[in-house]
C-alpha cells in the first residue's frame, strides 16, 4: 500500500440486514388492532355506536380486569411495532441498520419492507453522482496562481464503510479532491511559451493522475471514483491580464520566427537560381545588396503581425 493512503478497516464489511416484506407488518398490526378491539368489547369498553357498526352484540361495561389491560397494552405496543417499522425501500438507495452503535446490516432491497423500529436506520443514496466543483486555487510548477473547475463521478460501492468508517464522506471526497488537485498542477506549468514541453492544457493526463489518486484515497471509505477531470484551468484573476499579454508576445515571437525563416529560404533559393542559371555575375559587395534587397521585399510583403491579423 502506498504511503499517505488510508487504511480499509477490515471489520467494516457490508452485509445484508434483516427486513421483513412490508405485509408482514400491515397484517400483524391489523391483527393487534382487531385483538384491541375484541378485547374491548368483551370487557364493555367499546363505544355502543362502534358495536352495531361492526355486527357485534352489546356487552355491558363490567370494568377492566388485570388481564384485559395486559391484552390491551400488548396488542398496542405490537401494533406500533408493526406499524413503525414500515418503511419503503426505492432503487438506487439504501438504509444502514445500527444497533445501539452496532452495525446490524444494510438494506438496498426496493418496495414495502418491514424494519425493526429498534433499528436506527441512516440514509444513503447509492446512484451514480456527478459533482462540478466551484473554481478552486491551485499553483503551477512555476508558482502561477491557477483556479480550476474540476468535474467528479463516483458512488458509493461499500455502504457501511461510506456511513460508520468516515464522518461525512462527501465532505472527504471534496477534500481529497483538492489535495489531489494541488499534487497534480504543483508537477506541471500551465504553459510554456518556448518549446514543446508538456504542460497541464493536456487535460486527459491530468485527469488520469488525478483519478488514480483520488479512487485510492476513497477506496478504504467505500466510496468508488470512476473520474476527475479538470473542465476549466484558468490563471487567477489578479495575474490573467498579464499572462495573456506573456502568451501574445510568444505568439508574435514565434509568428516572426516563422516568417523570417521563410523570407531566408526564398531569398537563398532566389539568389541560387539567378547565379546558377548566369542570369547575373555578382561580386561580393553586390551580392550582399541584392540579398539586403530581397529580404527586405520578401518581409514586407509576407511578415503580417499577430495583432493585424486578429483585427482583420
Amino acid at each position: 500500500m502506498r504511503r499517505g493512503w488510508a487504511p480499509a478497516d477490515g471489520e467494516l464489511v457490508e452485509r445484508e440486514g434483516a427486513v421483513l416484506p412490508g405485509w408482514a407488518g400491515l397484517v400483524a398490526g391489523a391483527l393487534a388492532l382487531a385483538g384491541c378491539g375484541v378485547a374491548a368489547w368483551w370487557s364493555g369498553a367499546l363505544p355502543e355506536d362502534v358495536g352495531p357498526l361492526l355486527g357485534l352484540p352489546f356487552r355491558p361495561y363490567r370494568g377492566l380486569t388485570p388481564g384485559t389491560v395486559v391484552l390491551l397494552a400488548a396488542g398496542v405496543l405490537l401494533a406500533l411495532l408493526a406499524f413503525g417499522g414500515l418503511v419503503r425501500g426505492r432503487v438506487g438507495n439504501a438504509f444502514v441498520l445500527t444497533l445501539f452503535g452496532d452495525y446490524r446490516g444494510t438494506v438496498r432491497r426496493a418496495g414495502l419492507l418491514w424494519v425493526s423500529p429498534l433499528l436506527l436506520r441512516r440514509h444513503l443514496d447509492v446512484r451514480l453522482r456527478h459533482w462540478r466543483s466551484e473554481p478552486l486555487p491551485a499553483v503551477d510548477a512555476n508558482g502561477t496562481a491557477l483556479r480550476v473547475v474540476v468535474l467528479v463521478v463516483w458512488r458509493i460501492q461499500d455502504t457501511v464503510r461510506a456511513a460508520l468508517a468516515v464522518a461525512d464522506h462527501e465532505r472527504y471526497l471534496r477534500e481529497q479532491v483538492e489535495a489531489a488537485l494541488a499534487r497534480v498542477l504543483s508537477r506541471l506549468p500551465a504553459d510554456v511559451f518556448h518549446g514543446g514541453s508538456p504542460t497541464l492544457r493536456d487535460a486527459d493526463g491530468v485527469g488520469e493522475a488525478m483519478t488514480r489518486m483520488v479512487a485510492a484515497e476513497c477506496d478504504p471509505i467505500g466510496v468508488e471514483v470512476f473520474s476527475v477531470q479538470p473542465t476549466r484551468i484558468e490563471y487567477a484573476p489578479e495575474i490573467a491580464a498579464a499572462m495573456w499579454r506573456r502568451r501574445i508576445a510568444a505568439i508574435d515571437a514565434q509568428h516572426r520566427d516563422a516568417v523570417l525563416g521563410s523570407v531566408v529560404d526564398a531569398v537563398d533559393d532566389m539568389v541560387h537560381r539567378l547565379t546558377e542559371r548566369g542570369l547575373v555575375e555578382l561580386d561580393d559587395y553586390e551580392r550582399k545588396d541584392l540579398v539586403k534587397d530581397l529580404a527586405v521585399a520578401f518581409y514586407t510583403g509576407h511578415a503580417l503581425p499577430v495583432g493585424a491579423e486578429r483585427g482583420a
